[in-house]
């Protein structure tokens, strides 16, 4: 069974960090490319970062440019994201989701969600003092 789980996520104060994980199971993730999407109440879901599989490259939706890193390690079958500098609007549902690179060779912030294949079932990042 392909399935995606997040952790990580939780409580912190205003410019703390967090790293969320997004482990694979059943499935080899490096062969997909990752996305880091997020959802808040009352709001649609919008592209937070993501990393390529075919060149590694990583993309970043400006409002965290700067303060997230999306890393993977392979061989863990994860992809982080690293958030620094939190603030209170980043609170929201985190979720990851996965797309076969034999499927689509690129990926950018322009892929939407409807492209990926795989989703988690999110992690909860609340951003308050």
């Amino acid at each position: 069974q392909l399935q995606l789980v997040e952790s990580g996520g939780g409580l912190v104060q205003p410019g703390g960090s967090l790293r969320l994980s997004c482990t694979a199971s059943g499935f080899t993730l490096s062969l997909y490319s990752i996305g880091w999407f997020r959802q808040a109440p009352g709001k649609e879901r919008e592209g937070v970062s993501c990393i390529s599989s075919s060149d590694g490259n990583t993309y970043y939706a400006d409002f965290v440019k700067g303060r997230f890193t999306i890393s993977r390690d392979n061989a863990k079958n994860t992809v982080d994201l690293h958030m620094n500098s939190l603030k209170p609007e980043d609170t929201a549902a985190y979720y990851c989701a996965a797309v076969d690179s034999r499927r689509v060779t690129k990926v950018t912030m322009a892929l939407g969600p409807s492209e990926y294949e795989y989703w988690g079932q999110g992690t909860q990042v609340t951003v308050s003092s």
